[in-house]
């Protein structure tokens, strides 16, 4: 006797693509694509600041915090640093590879807090932090700070930091070429 209470639809509900069904019912959540490795770490590191800014007494809300709380996040973040960064009193200041250890703090490496700092930015406008001129991790300050951690730890293992330069291919050689004797062809017909 159940089957008298049930009545019977027109479309049977194991086929979504009927029309009368398709409105009714919600569709299944769709499986999302797998985060790629930066968007993870983004939004780990975005998940990590709002919870340095929450840890914060009083507490900050993202409207709240500016470039200075930025700073004081890298400087939290060295305590969990793993690059020797030697004073400039240690003996092995300015030498790569020291012979034996010291009681230097590690710190965060300068690269790292680049990358972190680039990822901020970006998670930060994707969070509806407004325009990019407005953006804290985008603030002069910071690149600053970056610039100094950068030559201080450059300065401390001896080693300069010199920009790497784009290694050229043949392709790019014989575009130069083209362009060099192409450029030369007018001059010469002009003079």
């Amino acid at each position: 006797m159940s089957s008298d209470r049930h009545t019977p639809t027109k479309d049977p509900p194991d086929h979504p693509s009927s029309s009368s069904n398709h409105h009714k019912q919600p569709l299944p959540p769709q499986p999302q694509q797998p985060l790629s490795r930066y968007e993870s770490q983004k939004r780990r590191d975005w998940n990590t600041f709002i919870q340095y800014l929450k840890s914060q007494n009083p507490p900050l809300m993202m409207s709240q915090f500016d470039y200075t709380h930025v700073l004081s996040f890298l400087r939290y973040l060295d305590q969990f640093g793993k690059t020797k960064v030697h004073h400039q009193a240690c003996v092995f200041f300015g030498q790569p590879d020291p012979p034996g250890p010291c009681t230097c703090p590690l710190k965060q490496a300068w690269g790292s807090l680049d990358a972190l700092i680039g990822r901020l930015r970006a998670a930060y406008e994707e969070h509806g932090g407004g325009s990019p001129d407005a953006n804290p991790f985008a603030n002069g300050s910071i690149r600053v700070h970056l610039r100094e951690v950068r030559e201080s730890q450059a300065k401390a293992r001896g080693i300069p930091y010199r920009k790497k330069k784009r290694r050229k291919t043949k392709n790019d050689v014989v575009v130069i070429k083209k362009d060099v004797a192409n450029s030369s062809t007018p001059n010469q017909s002009s003079t």
